[in-house]
């Protein structure tokens, strides 16, 4: 079943993949939310722990809003972010209950994260007040959240966690850089590409 559950996911993703390639509004527009929606596939195929699932669920489908929320014929950012956010919140939750029992994993996850915050993020925090001052409190508040996610997640000790929250970490950055920063062209295939991973290593960190 899991596997049939990858494959299915992968073809999705795939799918929104090439609308970064070659725009297509519609098919943009059907085939993100299914690729979060296959993976919450994913997460009940790994067959974890059921309290853990449930919650991997729960923030999966908060992960579907802020996708739907910033497809372009939606554009909700505030309310994309804010999905996010809780999404997040519901994320380390989920870790929790997996046991947090490599506290030193954490405390050098959050030594990584600084050096990104004093370097990536705080180029992304003075865009955000230069350009769009009035969302300059939740990208802070977003960071504070998704960094504390990237730091829990280790100290569950599993690999797919690990690799799921710095995918995640990895993609936002990307995105925030791309919204107030400077844009590239390669971004938007990046952004995907990362944020579908980290879905699937959250989901994967189950088993």
């Amino acid at each position: 079943m899991l596997t049939l559950a990858l494959i299915c996911t992968a073809v999705g993703m795939s799918v929104n993949w090439f609308t970064k390639l070659r725009p297509n509004p519609t098919m943009e527009t059907v085939s993100k939310p299914i690729a979060t929606a296959l993976v919450m596939w994913v997460a009940v195929a790994a067959d974890g722990p059921r309290t853990a699932t449930v919650l991997a669920v729960v923030g999966l489908v908060f992960c579907l809003i802020g996708d739907i929320a910033l497809l372009d014929v939606v554009d909700r950012f505030v309310v994309g972010l804010g999905s996010f956010l809780i999404g997040h919140l519901v994320f380390i939750a989920m870790f929790v209950t997996l046991h947090l029992h490599k506290p030193l994993w954490g405390i050098a996850a959050a030594a990584v994260l600084a050096v990104h915050a004093v370097t990536v993020g705080r180029r992304i925090i003075a865009g955000a007040v230069a350009n769009k001052p009035e969302l300059t409190a939740p990208v802070l508040a977003y960071l504070v959240i998704i960094s504390a996610m990237a730091v829990v997640a280790p100290m569950t000790g599993r690999w797919w966690a690990v690799a799921g929250a710095a995918a995640f970490v990895l993609s936002d950055t990307l995105l925030g850089w791309r919204e107030f920063v400077g844009k590239k062209p390669w971004f938007p295939l990046a952004v995907m590409v990362t944020y579908h991973a980290a879905l699937v290593g959250l989901a994967l960190s189950l088993r």
